[in-house]
């Protein structure tokens, strides 16, 4: 393997300036779709070659199940520095399991317990929930048929009695395109990127912003008016008072809010084609693209490589 299982764990720095360009140069959908797809797969290289280190590791260990094969110079000898690598990466595994099953069970109980707080509710796309406190969020289905399979947009009556008529189809025709585009799947993916490897946050913030411009924009389309879908933004974020963690897709959250203002009050973002290389984002984007290729041939590269050495070192 050599120093290719190394590799994947630091490629995610390869994809730092393309989260910093995109959500200004790209097209929202353009920039959502771009980083998720870069976040997940070098998610998954990292966690495969952080497996292949633990694999030799824990066969170093006193009393492992592991054949005793799988210890031999010979194994070791796939590693750099294997006793030091080996015995690191068990530790950092066992923490991005946990991690990830933790966002998983909360992402999960969440929606079981929005999806109960509405059981009383007529059976209708929209919930007006009657509560002080302004919020508004779209909240994934259960599944793909039955009661709320394509999810609900839930809204409390605090925030649409500060929002004019054509606000409040603003705020509808946002938190539906959360709902059209399936926005909580690219939300989840990116957060388990970065529970899997930190160097990923940048990319998780990023979407997690430019999934809100899209669904920016997709208002305004509809409203027809971009300044109206600003007004209700600006509104619906004084009203919601302090800054709150994001569970799902919400109106006036996440995201620096100046700056969705601002893009909105600008003229709407063309659709491009495929960025060249002779751009800066067209440069970040091919280098993140790169990494992501690297990260992947290096994770296969390390998983064969240990693979027939595994089975060479293991008696017959």
């Amino acid at each position: 393997m050599g120093i290719f299982v190394f590799l994947p764990l630091v490629l995610p720095l390869t994809a730092w300036p393309v989260a910093r360009l995109a959500a200004h140069r790209l097209h929202p959908r353009t920039a959502t779709r771009l980083l998720t797809c870069v976040a997940a797969v070098m998610a998954v290289c990292s966690t495969v070659c952080l497996a292949l280190l633990m694999v030799v590791g824990t066969a170093q260990l006193p009393g492992n199940p592991l054949p005793d094969g799988w210890s031999d110079p010979e194994v070791r000898a796939a590693v750099p520095q294997d006793e030091i690598a080996g015995k690191a990466a068990i530790p950092a595994l066992l923490a991005v399991v946990g991690a990830c099953a933790r966002t998983l069970w909360r992402h999960f109980t969440l929606r079981r317990r929005a999806h109960a707080a509405l059981a009383g509710l007529p059976a209708t796309q929209v919930a007006v929930l009657p509560d002080p406190q302004a919020y508004a969020y779209a909240l994934p289905g259960r599944g793909h048929g039955g009661r709320g399979g394509r999810g609900r947009i839930v809204v409390s009556t605090a925030l649409l009695d500060r929002l004019a008529p054509a606000e409040r189809r603003a705020l509808f025709a946002h938190e539906r395109a959360h709902l059209t585009a399936r926005h909580h799947r690219q939300l989840l993916t990116v957060r388990l990127a970065a529970r899997a490897n930190p160097f990923l946050r940048p990319l998780s913030s990023a979407v997690a912003y430019t999934a809100e411009r899209w669904a920016d924009e997709e208002a305004a389309a509809l409203v027809g008016d971009r300044k109206v879908v600003a007004r209700a933004i600006g509104k619906a974020a004084l009203s919601a008072g302090g800054p709150r963690e994001p569970l799902f897709a919400a109106f006036a959250a996440p995201g620096p809010l100046p700056r969705r203002v601002a893009a909105l009050l600008a003229p709407p973002p063309t659709a491009q084609g495929r960025a060249t290389a002779f751009t800066s984002v067209g440069l970040a984007t091919w280098t993140a693209g790169f990494g992501a290729a690297a990260s992947a041939m290096s994770s296969a590269n390390s998983a064969l490589t240990l693979a027939a050495t595994l089975h060479a070192a293991t008696p017959l």
